[in-house]
């Protein structure tokens, strides 16, 4: 990890860059498949699943007896813990359910807002070397509480052609619609297009790597919205010698485990503290299964040293981190002034793997800076607003030459006319 004292702010947009590709590297692969699958369905999809996941599928659909065979050799323990789990996460998002909104703007002039439920979404699942059954729950859980009608997901097969069975096991108790054993771009162009098997959805839902993220921004211009760019995983840890080095390096060693273009970024006040951080990275380290992407995320992974708290401020809301630990002596200074985080974990005893499992907080998130201006997923995500009025006959009068000034004044006649026919008939 490499250790960066008191940089100037001219530097910090270089310290910030994220070690992904630009769309640009990307976005002609993308491209491609997109035009294929839209043009050749179900064809092209077995093409590049057997392309990307070296598998050929007699049928991308996964059966009901293929579901029940995977629930029932996922561990009883492990079970529980899911059901935990879900608990937490229905409990949280349950409680992000709003009234409608009603008022009386004029006397006679009535409107409200009410949400509505997507209809029809799609899950994206990451498969690869962990497959993330706890999204799973993170995605379903709330679009369930929503009301979606059809949840469609897709995840990536390995190469005997099977999925996890803890993914089969958490889509089944979250009410998942249909489950394809489909990945990458091809998943994303599916749900975006539909094919002869796979549903064309509405939204699409769900993190993945730097060519999902493209695939998913490339959807949204073929009228198929998503929740927000979400690529590798990444983390920032703000803390001072009052929190603990052992439980700091295992929170960066966490995300770096998830791929190799993962960043982890610690920032500090004191040089010993780094020091004591980066020890302990190096002795958790050598325990880890995953040991070697964590190894090259870490070539990515930065230690800042700045030196007033004003400073560290401003630079982690310029990072803009999808995860934020605050473990220092002033986390209150950090909580009120946090502008930009996608998630934000606050104490020596809130590691970020909570926020990823079990707390109850959504764990899909923005990523590459987007949580500037993009929230995580949460129960609005698969809502919609829909606003309503009714006006009386007095709140008509009441508001009507009101509009006929303001449409005459853009030109727009037939607005006005819209309004003065209506008027002319009440006089």
């Amino acid at each position: 990890m490499k250790t960066i004292e008191n940089p100037s702010k001219q530097d910090w947009q270089t310290i910030i860059k994220r070690p992904t590709l630009s769309v640009s590297d990307i976005e002609s692969t993308v491209t491609k498949i997109f035009s294929d699958i839209s043009q050749n369905g179900d064809v092209a999809i077995a093409k590049y699943t057997e392309k990307f996941d070296g598998v050929v599928l007699d049928n991308m659909l996964v059966t009901t007896l293929e579901i029940e065979e995977a629930s029932n050799n996922v561990p009883s323990n492990l079970k529980e813990a899911i059901l935990k789990a879900k608990a937490n996460i229905e409990k949280f998002h349950s409680a992000q359910k709003t009234p409608k909104v009603e008022v009386e703007t004029t006397e006679g002039v009535r409107c409200w807002q009410e949400k509505r439920a997507i209809q029809k979404i799609g899950l994206y699942i990451p498969g690869g070397t962990a497959p993330l059954f706890s999204t799973v729950l993170m995605l379903a859980v709330p679009a369930q509480i929503a009301g979606c009608k059809e949840i469609v997901l897709c995840t990536p097969p390995n190469k005997e052609g099977e999925i996890a069975n803890e993914i089969l096991y958490a889509a089944k108790i979250c009410g998942v619609s249909k489950i394809f054993k489909v990945g990458g771009i091809q998943a994303i162009a599916g749900l975006t297009f539909g094919t002869e098997t796979i549903s064309k959805v509405s939204k699409i839902f769900g993190p993945g790597n730097q060519y999902v993220t493209v695939a998913k921004q490339l959807a949204t211009k073929y009228g198929t919205a998503i929740d927000m760019p979400a690529g590798p995983s990444e983390l920032l840890v703000m803390a001072d010698n009052s929190a603990n080095p052992a439980y700091v390096a295992s929170d960066l060693l966490s995300q770096a485990e998830h791929g190799a273009d993962s960043q982890v970024i610690l920032v500090s006040d004191t040089k010993d503290f780094i020091s004591e951080v980066s020890n302990e990275i190096e002795k958790q380290l050598l325990e880890l299964p995953r040991k070697e992407i964590a190894t090259l995320a870490l070539q990515n992974a930065r230690a800042i040293l700045l030196e007033t708290a004003t400073d560290a401020l401003d630079f982690v809301n310029e990072y803009a981190a999808e995860h934020l630990i605050i473990a220092t002596k002033n986390n209150d200074f950090f909580m009120d002034n946090i502008t930009n985080a996608g998630s934000v974990f606050i104490g020596n005893y809130t590691p970020e793997s909570a926020g990823d499992y079990a707390s109850g907080t959504n764990h899909t998130l923005p990523t590459n800076g987007y949580s500037k201006a993009y929230s995580g997923v949460n129960l609005d995500s698969f809502l919609k607003s829909i606003t309503f009025q009714k006006i009386s006959k007095k709140g008509l009068l009441n508001i009507g030459n009101t509009i006929e000034l303001m449409a005459e004044a853009e030109g727009l006649q037939a607005h006005k006319n819209a309004v003065s026919i209506r008027l002319k008939d009440l006089s």
